[in-house]
């Protein structure tokens, strides 16, 4: 099963043929795609999107890149979102959530501070919930993983993950699943490609960040789309001489472990292949 676990198909860069962009998307094979939230702005629109197309999933969350326009007022609406989608089988979890210490406006020590609010309040709220989390992971692996440790396992997927061998062991002991995605694709990315052919496969899963995050293979300034996911997924196999068929095997099973509710998804509605 081809899934990419994270999507950001309700960007407005996709605003003028969404619904090709997802019919390429099943054309090539993808099964299903995850949607995550950035803010309260999006969360209609992300479940909304979600249903839409067979195979569509969504995750509600505060992204860190938005917690300086977010307001305490937010996390109460985000679980008053959550609770709602509960019943809801596109629903799989919380997120995208996590801390972003690389972007110079958030490395301040207050917003350093508001960042960790908000995503230990979302940690908190997946464990009411039982919900598994969606993180984003720059330049803040140690952290994330302090609160992580501070209460019982949670599990989800960190996203776009590009920390140390430790570190990755870490978020893996910690329940976690590490999202590989355009990145890998680049052959001077070399810690990214070391874990992904070190790294036990059950440790993987597969994602665009579409439109974000482009693949070595598109030209400068082209979009990123759930499609290239299917590259994704060669490239993988290629640097853990395996086949795509086993790569698609082993991270769709993964996903399907990391965020139980997507196994729900799938069988609600046919797959997008």
């Amino acid at each position: 099963m081809l899934i990419d676990t994270h999507c950001h198909l309700d960007a407005a860069e996709f605003g003028d043929d969404r619904q090709r962009v997802i019919d390429r998307a099943r054309d090539a094979g993808v099964d299903a795609i995850v949607i995550p939230a950035v803010d309260r702005a999006n969360f209609i629109a992300v479940r909304e999107l979600a249903h839409s197309f067979p195979g569509g999933s969504y995750a509600l969350g505060i992204h860190p890149i938005c917690v300086p326009r977010a307001s305490d007022d937010d996390l109460q609406v985000l679980e008053r979102e959550v609770r709602a989608s509960l019943d809801d089988p596109r629903f799989v979890g919380v997120g995208e959530i996590g801390l972003d210490f690389f972007i110079p406006e958030l490395k301040t020590d207050a917003m350093r501070e508001r960042q960790e609010f908000f995503y230990a309040a979302q940690l908190d709220l997946a464990l009411r919930y039982g919900l598994p989390v969606i993180l984003h992971v720059r330049r803040s692996q140690d952290i994330l993983l302090k609160h992580l440790r501070r209460r019982p396992r949670i599990g989800g997927i960190g996203h776009a993950f590009n920390g140390s061998f430790q570190q990755a062991e870490q978020f893996i002991e910690q329940g976690f699943v590490l999202g590989l995605g355009g990145a890998m694709t680049f052959e001077r990315a070399l810690q990214i490609r070391r874990l992904a052919s070190r790294l036990p496969i059950e440790a993987l899963v597969l994602e665009t960040d579409a439109p974000d995050i482009p693949p070595a293979w598109l030209e400068s300034g082209s979009r990123n789309e759930p499609a290239c996911v299917v590259g994704v997924a060669a490239v993988l196999a290629e640097l853990r001489d395996t086949t795509v068929g086993q790569v698609k095997a082993a991270t769709g099973a993964n996903a399907l472990r990391a965020l139980p509710r997507l196994e729900r998804c799938l069988a609600a509605s046919a797959p997008l292949g």
